[in-house]
């Protein structure tokens, strides 16, 4: 397994933050970014949109590699734990979302509830 080097962190960061902007610009409340669930994993960013809490992946790629790819049934997994995590931690009871944005380039999809 490659080890994240500077380069590739600076540009997850520029992803998070284009897609952070993308939410914005559609009425999403960002709520939090980056939130680390002890050993189960982080969460990209969480946002808020009539009353629904979105738990939100981001995966971006460089050259001609889809990033949908990187989606993988473990990463969902404990994408589905570390929200759970929050919303226990949080003693929240409230409509959620798990869903992911999909940046190719100048492209955004996002994909809403994607674990149903």
């Amino acid at each position: 397994m490659m080890k994240k080097n500077n380069t590739s962190k600076a540009f997850g960061e520029r992803s998070e933050t284009r897609a952070t902007a993308f939410l914005e610009s559609r009425g999403f409340l960002i709520v939090e970014r980056n939130y680390y669930a002890q050993k189960l994993g982080e969460i990209d960013i969480i946002a808020q949109k009539n009353g629904v809490l979105h738990f939100v992946e981001v995966k971006s790629a460089k050259a001609d590699f889809d990033p949908i790819y990187n989606l993988t049934p473990s990463k969902l997994k404990k994408l589905i734990l570390s929200t759970h995590h929050y919303l226990k931690v949080r003693r929240l009871d409230i409509d959620f979302s798990i869903d992911a944005l999909i940046i190719r380039g100048d492209e955004i999809e996002m994909l809403e509830n994607i674990t149903m």
